[in-house]
C-alpha cells in the first residue's frame, strides 16, 4: 500500500504539514505528501494518480476539513485498489464525527486501521460523503466563507445572523424518489449521508453511511419565533422525534432527489458552495473504500 497525504494548501491550514511530518519522523513506510493548490485540486490530483497507476494500491489521506475529505472521495468513487482515510489534526471535520471512538489524529492508528465501504452522494457531476445543505443552512456556509476570507473572527455568527434574517424563504422544488416534498418554497433542506453539519448540528440523526439511502429533511418556511423554538431540537438531533418540529418539516429516506428552481439554488456540498438552478442527487451504494483508524 502506498500512502499519499493530501493536505489543504490554504494559508490558514499551514500548521497541518509540520504536525504530519512530526508524526512521520522515524516511521518506515512508503508515503508522499501533496499540498493542494485550490478548490477542486485534490480531486484532480487523486484522479491523476488513479489513472496513471490503476493496479497499485493507494490510500489517499485527506488532511483538512470536510471539503478536503469530500474532494479526495470524489477521486476514488467506484475505483478498485484505491482507498481514502481522514486525519483531523484538531480541525473541525464533521464527517469523522460519524465514527466516535476512532483515533483520527494518529498516523499509527491509521496504519492499524480497517477497511469499510461507504456510500457517496453524486450531485450533478460533483460528490459528497457527508451532508448536503440547501436554503438557509447553505447560505450560512456561503456567507461564512466570505466573512472568513475577509478576516472576521466572528464570521460564523455574522453568517448565521445574515442567513436567519434574510434567507428563510427559498424558492426550491424538492422531489425525492418521485414524491414531491416541496412544490415552491422551503426554508432549508438537508440531505444526509453522514449525520452532522456546521460542527455541531445533528441534522440527520438517523443517517447510515452504508445503507444505500440518504436522509431527506425539508423544512417549510416559518416565522422567526418558530425557528428559534425548533433550532435547539435541530442542533441536538431531536427534531425528528419532536411533534412540534415535525409539523414544520417533511422527512423521508430516498435514493434520488431532484432540486429545481426558476432562480439560482445555493447548495453546500460538504461545506463547499456550488450554484445552479437544477440538481440531481443520487446515492452511489458503497462506492468509496474508507480506511478507519484504530480505536482510541
Amino acid at each position: 500500500m502506498q500512502y499519499i497525504f493530501i493536505i489543504n494548501g490554504r494559508d490558514d491550514k499551514s500548521s497541518i504539514r509540520p504536525e504530519i511530518e512530526k508524526q512521520l519522523a522515524g516511521m518506515d513506510f512508503h508515503y508522499e505528501i501533496y499540498m493542494t493548490a485550490g478548490i477542486g485540486d485534490a480531486t484532480r490530483y487523486v484522479n491523476l494518480i488513479c489513472d496513471l497507476y490503476p493496479k497499485i494500491e493507494h490510500c489517499f489521506i485527506a488532511c483538512g476539513g470536510s471539503g478536503t475529505a469530500s474532494e479526495v472521495a470524489a477521486g476514488i468513487v467506484n475505483r478498485e485498489n484505491k482507498y481514502m482515510a481522514v486525519m483531523r489534526f484538531g480541525i473541525t471535520n464533521d464527517f469523522v464525527k460519524c465514527f466516535p471512538g476512532r483515533d483520527f489524529n494518529s498516523i499509527r492508528a491509521l496504519l492499524k486501521g480497517t477497511m469499510t465501504k461507504i456510500d457517496a452522494l453524486k450531485v450533478n457531476e460533483s460528490y459528497a460523503i457527508n451532508v448536503i445543505n440547501i436554503g438557509m443552512d447553505a447560505m450560512v456556509a456561503y456567507f461564512g466563507e466570505i466573512y472568513h476570507a475577509a478576516g472576521y473572527k466572528d464570521g460564523f455568527k455574522r453568517a448565521l445572523a445574515r442567513a436567519v434574517l434574510g434567507h428563510r424563504i427559498n424558492r426550491v422544488r424538492v422531489e425525492a424518489d418521485g414524491r414531491i416534498l416541496s412544490r415552491k418554497y422551503i426554508m432549508q433542506a438537508t440531505l444526509g449521508n453522514g449525520k452532522i453539519c456546521g460542527g455541531e448540528y445533528l441534522c440527520a440523526p438517523r443517517a447510515i453511511l452504508d445503507d444505500g439511502l440518504m436522509e431527506v429533511c425539508v423544512f417549510k418556511t416559518m416565522p422567526l419565533l418558530t425557528l428559534l423554538r425548533i433550532l435547539p431540537k435541530y442542533r441536538n438531533g431531536q427534531h425528528l422525534d419532536d411533534a412540534f418540529s415535525m409539523r414544520h418539516l417533511r422527512y423521508m429516506r430516498a435514493k434520488h432527489v431532484e432540486l429545481s428552481s426558476d432562480g439560482l439554488i445555493y447548495l453546500s456540498l460538504d461545506g463547499e458552495t456550488i450554484i445552479s438552478n437544477h440538481f440531481n442527487i443520487d446515492v452511489l451504494d458503497k462506492a468509496v473504500n474508507l480506511i478507519l483508524p484504530a480505536e482510541l
